[in-house]
C-alpha cells in the first residue's frame, strides 16, 4: 500500500465523485479507478457503494477513512517537521496570552524578538488562564504567557516577572491624592472586577479575603481597557495591571501596600510535545530575556 493510494482514496472519500476526484488530483478517471481498485483488492473489502455516477463511503471505508486522514496528517506534520529543520527561520509559532498582556508586553516581546527573526510568523491567541493552557493541552498553541500552570506534569511553567496590581480610583476618589493605600480602606466601595473564572477575578477575590472583606462587586467584564473606563465613569474602584491605554486624566493608580498585589506571570509549554526549530527560538529569547 502506498501513501498515494491513500492520498486518492481521501479525495474520492470527500468528493465520492470519480471524475471530479481525478481532475481535482489531476490525474485520469481510469487510473483513478485502477489505484482505488488495487487498495480495496489489497485491503479485502470494496470501500464504496456505486450510485450511478456518485459513490458513497460504506462501513468499511468509513473506518478505512477514519485511519486514512491521521496517517495523512501524520505524514504532513512529518513533512512540516522536516521543513522546518531545513529553515527554521521561515517557521510558525503559535502563541497565546492573557488579555490584559496585549497593550504593554505582547508588542515588546513580538517587536523584539522579530527585530532577530524577522522571517518568523507568530499567530496569535488571546484568552484567559484556564483557556489557555487547554489549547496548550489539545496541541492547538506551542507557547502562551499564563499567570499559572494547570496541575499537569506535562506542562511546564517558567515565572518571568511579577507584575503589580493597582488601585484604580476616579480622580475624583477621596483617596486620588494618595501614594499607597491599605486594601481594606476601600471595603465599602463598589468594586469592578472580572468575571467569574478570569485570573485577575480569582486574585482580586483572595486579595479582598486575605484583607478581611467580602468585596461589593457591583460591574464585571473581560478588558482592562472596559473596567478602567467604568473606574473613569466613577462607578466604583478596580484592582487592575497598568496599561498604557488607561486615561490618567481620570483613573489615578495606587500603590496597594497592604496585603501586597502582585501577580506572577510565567512562559508555559507542553514538555512531551514537538517544538518546531521556531517555537524553540522563540521559547529560549523568551525566557532569555524577560525572566526574571
Amino acid at each position: 500500500m502506498e501513501w498515494q493510494q491513500i492520498e486518492y482514496f481521501q479525495m474520492v472519500a470527500r468528493l465520492q465523485h470519480m471524475t471530479q476526484a481525478a481532475e481535482a488530483l489531476s490525474i485520469s478517471q481510469p487510473a483513478l479507478s485502477r489505484s482505488i481498485a488495487r487498495l480495496e483488492e489489497e485491503l479485502g473489502v470494496e470501500l464504496f457503494e456505486r450510485q450511478g455516477r456518485s459513490i458513497i463511503l460504506n462501513q468499511y471505508g468509513k473506518l478505512f477513512l477514519k485511519h486514512a486522514n491521521r496517517i495523512l496528517k501524520e505524514i504532513e506534520d512529518t513533512k512540516k517537521e522536516i521543513k522546518d529543520l531545513l529553515d527554521p527561520e521561515y517557521g510558525e509559532v503559535s502563541l497565546g496570552f492573557l488579555h490584559t498582556l496585549g497593550v504593554n508586553m505582547i508588542p515588546d516581546i513580538l517587536r523584539t524578538f522579530q527585530h532577530f527573526h524577522p522571517k518568523t510568523k507568530i499567530k496569535l491567541f488571546q484568552n484567559n488562564n484556564v483557556h489557555l493552557l487547554k489549547q496548550l493541552q489539545l496541541g492547538e498553541i506551542d507557547l502562551c504567557l499564563v499567570h499559572h500552570s494547570f496541575d499537569d506534569s506535562h506542562i511546564q511553567w517558567v515565572k518571568l516577572w511579577n507584575e503589580e496590581l493597582y488601585l484604580m480610583v476616579p480622580s475624583t476618589h477621596p483617596l486620588a491624592s494618595e501614594e499607597s493605600v491599605a486594601l481594606k480602606e476601600i471595603q465599602s466601595e463598589p468594586l469592578i472586577s472580572m468575571k467569574p473564572g478570569f485570573e485577575l477575578r480569582k486574585i482580586a477575590d483572595r486579595l479582598c479575603q486575605a484583607a478581611n472583606f467580602i468585596p461589593n462587586i457591583t460591574f464585571e467584564g473581560e478588558e482592562v481597557t472596559t473596567l478602567a473606563g467604568l473606574v473613569a465613569a466613577g462607578l466604583g474602584v478596580a484592582l487592575l495591571p497598568d496599561q498604557k491605554d488607561i486615561d490618567s486624566s481620570k483613573v489615578v493608580k495606587l500603590h496597594v501596600r497592604e496585603p501586597i498585589c502582585m501577580r506572577q506571570i510565567g512562559l508555559s509549554w507542553y514538555e512531551d510535545r514537538y517544538l518546531s526549530p521556531s517555537a524553540v527560538h522563540f521559547k529560549n529569547f523568551v525566557l532569555s530575556h524577560y525572566k526574571d
